[in-house]
């Protein structure tokens, strides 16, 4: 099990990543990331990760085109607060486009916010990235400047979806995707691969799926998520389903209406860094001598303690729940078999 464990984390054979959200990706003075999330790929350019972060409001926006900013904002913002939008988001006359002021003030921003929020101007990532304002981004990473040490594959990246990064001594590598389903209740969500060459995505790493309701006294679970302290690093680590729940929860969505999270979820021991949300969790199947995934990490469990005589603020978090994809098995099979078209 050792030799499939160092697999999962070494960064040629993982099927872990991360997405995060991009301005501007193919303008690389301009490129920005937000909303990182762990992901991880089954298969055929398909990968699922978390859903409750599609729905959380950015707040604002780093660049939008001019002809929107002008429609469907300005006249909306308040006369004393126009000036404000129009010094902090500067024309590029040459793309047509608004980018955020780089030296844009802390104060400033949150005024901006809040007059986004007022005039009720939708900035959900899921919201975002359907007006083209942003897009999700697979992200992959490596120590020498191949993807995955093949220069024939290489050779499908350019500026516009590769850069260097020294001071992290890696590589960056982007493979734009697409949200084909969200799983809100489940907080599962399906991303597929797109505007890429074949060839890359057959060359991905990917992790089978166990779709089984593990028992509690399994003793073969991992977590398999960001290294703590680390930009690049992968961890696996041993994790316990210590019992389940019906879950019932209501995530706040101020635009779309609040929706909840409900369904089976496992209620894990062990520890998973926060940040980690849509991270596998891998159960070693010893048939076939290979990890399958078999849950997607989603939220925190958290305790109250007593310490020195007091609960208030004292939230300790020792517990993780997991998302088993038993939950979307027939919705995910679908999206991977798909009926041919008669």
């Amino acid at each position: 099990m050792l030799a499939k464990q160092l697999e999962l984390i070494n960064e040629q054979t993982s099927p872990l990543f991360r997405i995060m959200w991009t301005h501007d990706v193919t303008v690389p003075t301009k490129r920005q990331f937000d909303n990182n999330i762990c992901a991880f790929h089954i298969g055929n350019g398909l990968i699922l990760s978390v859903a409750h972060n599609l729905r959380m409001e950015a707040g604002l926006f780093k660049s939008i085109d001019d002809a929107s900013f002008q429609a469907n904002i300005l006249p909306q913002v308040s006369l004393a607060l126009r000036p404000l939008f129009n010094t902090n988001y500067v024309l590029d006359g040459a793309t047509h486009k608004r980018h955020i002021n780089q030296l844009i003030t802390q104060a400033n921003v949150q005024s901006i916010v809040n007059e986004l929020k007022r005039i009720n101007y939708d900035t959900r990532w899921v919201t975002l990235g359907q007006r083209n304002i942003c897009k999700p981004h697979l992200i992959i990473q490596f120590k020498n400047n191949s993807f995955y040490s093949e220069p024939t594959l290489s050779v499908h990246f350019n500026a516009s979806n590769y850069m260097a990064e020294p001071t992290l001594n890696s590589h960056t590598y982007l493979l734009e995707v697409e949200l084909v389903d969200a799983f809100y209740k489940e907080d599962i969500a399906l991303y597929r691969i797109v505007n890429t060459n074949q060839d890359v995505i057959n060359r991905l790493p990917k992790i089978d799926i166990d779709f089984s309701l593990l028992e509690e006294t399994q003793n073969r679970l991992f977590c398999l998520q960001s290294a703590p302290n680390s930009p690049l690093g992968k961890l696996i680590n041993k994790a316990q389903v210590e019992g389940f729940l019906e879950n019932f929860n209501i995530m706040p969505d101020r635009i779309g209406g609040n929706y909840t999270f409900e369904g089976i979820r496992y209620l894990i021991k062990g520890y998973f860094r926060f940040g980690s949300s849509g991270a596998p969790y891998v159960y070693f199947d010893t048939e076939s001598e290979t990890f399958k995934v078999n849950a997607v990490q989603s939220e925190a469990c958290p305790l109250q303690l007593a310490i020195n005589g007091k609960q208030d603020g004292n939230f300790q978090y020792v517990n993780a729940i997991a998302s088993p994809l038993k939950g979307i098995q027939d919705r995910l099979e679908a999206h991977m078999n798909p009926i041919p078209a008669q």
